[in-house]
């Protein structure tokens, strides 16, 4: 006997028990049929919407879709999952793969620093990402997965920091200077810990020492001796300038 049969509104519903229909998607979810999985999961749901398979079911369809690159989905689907279950065992689990999901959206963001024009790329995806980590490590301190998200929190924060120095250097490069110094302490105040905040300070007080503005000058260059005291900035405070022999 066939375990479907047709539904009133034309669709066919899967008949087997909740553990077999949850077996047959993990199987096709492992072996990369994702759209099948998918569509297993969503049976599941729809035929159990109650009880641990339906809920585990959500958590796997954000994560099908996670694995076949599609974001938008993915993050629908695990922001669902969190809405509907804040106080889930595995809701950890869930923060952590929402900070994956954008963690890795834009590749080109995390993964470009310094090979393109940042100004023109949308920071949003690392931001998300950052969040999420975020609240994993926050309210689940001793997850499994709190350590990893750590880790991506502070390369996230480089990154993010990068794209405002690089937003800084756009502004300085236009004439634009106390654009760029704003931008330059944006940086620093956002990202204080970050390697960034040294040309963040050189930004600033070469914008500074264009716009006239000696003495906020002095008082950042004096920031940036006592607390970077090796920087190559302390003789030399524009950040673009390359000594002779690169030039070519």
């Amino acid at each position: 006997m066939s375990s479907w049969f047709e539904s009133d509104k034309g669709g066919k519903i899967d008949q087997r028990p909740a553990e077999e229909i949850y077996a047959d998607a993990k199987d096709n979810l492992e072996s990369g049929s994702y759209d099948r999985a998918v569509k297993l999961f969503e049976q599941l749901e729809a035929k159990y919407p109650y009880g641990r398979y339906a809920q585990q079911a959500q958590l796997e369809i954000a994560y099908a879709y996670y694995r076949a690159q599609d974001p938008a989905q993915a993050s629908a689907a695990i922001d669902r999952f969190i809405k509907l279950h804040p106080n889930h065992p595995n809701v950890d689990y869930a923060y952590y793969l929402k900070g994956l999901i954008t963690f890795n959206e834009d590749q080109g963001f995390v993964g470009l620093i310094g090979q393109q024009d940042l100004t023109e790329r949308d920071p949003k995806a690392a931001l998300d990402s950052f969040q999420a980590f975020k609240e994993l490590a926050t309210r689940f301190p001793d997850s499994r997965y709190a350590e990893d998200a750590k880790v991506r929190m502070a390369y996230l924060v480089n990154a993010l920091a990068k794209h405002e120095i690089s937003v800084a250097r756009y502004y300085q490069n236009r004439n634009a200077f106390l654009a760029a110094a704003n931008r330059a302490q944006t940086t620093i105040k956002n990202f204080p810990n970050s390697p960034s905040v040294e040309e963040a300070l050189a930004i600033m007080i070469f914008s500074y020492d264009k716009l006239g503005m000696k003495d906020l000058a002095a008082d950042t260059r004096r920031v940036l001796a006592l607390n970077y005291p090796q920087s190559r900035y302390n003789k030399d405070v524009n950040p673009d300038a390359r000594p002779w022999w690169k030039i070519w």
